[in-house]
């Protein structure tokens, strides 16, 4: 499976158009029978104060060399949230050659570790910390959040850990995430955005073909063509030592490490899952103790 660039475009205006009735865009319907579900390509044109032909042809993909201006107006016509906005931006500079997604193919990244001053930032945390790319590889942590992801590194030992591919490809996942529709859902949402960002990444067309051709629910979901923005919540986890995690948590984008994401997470003083953080501490201490007396060696 190839993301394709022009059929991204026309699939996500598609679907965008398909979810706005009448009524929410402000027209009057005037009762007629509609042959197609939400606005017509003619409501999108005349909210957006552009031709048809023009809207035609924007929505078939052709979507290089577009004005700013012009893709604003169709963002308000289609009432797009501030993630869907970006991605139709990024399609559009992906299109024109003017973002990162039409640099020459890359050849496979060799695995990315953090720096020896990076991960002391990470150690110093006392919270679960994690940093992941935008294919969802979990790329570094500090111990206690390796402690609460061990399933992850425990059932894919030897490789780079995937929340996507653990998601879809591993029934423990759904032991993992309680919520499991919700983390699938937010799981393709950011593939989806990254494809928007760099649509060329090798790794990436990999990442999305080997789970296109193994996962049925995983293909229903980038369908859909959802994106968002993922920076502030509450998840929540079921570890299989200490039970569940509800944690509240805050990533950031890494202006040292671009396309790289800082998470953080917390748990709510008093609670049942700060004590059992503070059981998942305890057990990585004495990792935590041996790592920095091999290191003074």
């Amino acid at each position: 499976m190839v993301v394709d660039s022009r059929k991204e475009v026309r699939d996500f205006l598609t679907s965008r158009r398909a979810r706005i009735t009448p009524e929410q865009a402000g027209l009057s319907d005037n009762g007629r029978r509609r042959r197609v579900a939400g606005l017509r390509r003619t409501e999108v044109a005349l909210l957006a104060k552009i031709s048809l032909d023009y809207y035609t042809r924007l929505e078939r993909g052709a979507i290089a060399g577009v004005s700013a201006s012009v893709l604003d107006a169709i963002a308000r016509a289609l009432q797009l949230d501030d993630a869907e906005r970006a991605h139709l931006f990024h399609l559009a500079h992906a299109a024109d050659g003017t973002s990162a997604g039409m640099r020459p193919r890359r050849r496979p990244a060799k695995r990315w570790s953090p720096r020896p001053n990076l991960q002391r930032v990470l150690d110093t945390f006392t919270a679960p910390a994690i940093i992941r790319n935008g294919r969802m590889d979990l790329l570094a942590t500090n111990d206690l959040g390796r402690a609460m992801y061990s399933a992850f590194y425990d059932r894919m030992p030897g490789s780079q850990p995937n929340f996507a591919r653990y998601t879809f490809l591993d029934d423990d996942s759904r032991d993992f995430y309680p919520n499991w529709d919700e983390a699938a859902d937010t799981c393709v949402a950011i593939l989806h955005t990254e494809a928007g960002r760099d649509p060329h990444d090798d790794d990436l067309q990999d990442l999305v073909g080997e789970l296109d051709a193994r996962s049925e629910a995983f293909r229903r979901r980038w369908s859909a063509h959802n994106v968002r923005y993922h920076g502030a919540g509450v998840k929540l986890f079921h570890h299989r030592d200490v039970g569940d995690l509800e944690l509240a948590y805050e990533s950031v984008d890494m202006i040292s490490e671009p396309g790289l994401t800082l998470t953080l997470y917390v748990a709510e003083p008093g609670s049942t899952t700060e004590q059992a953080l503070a059981l998942l501490d305890s057990w990585a201490s004495p990792i935590r103790g041996l790592r920095t007396t091999a290191g003074q060696l």
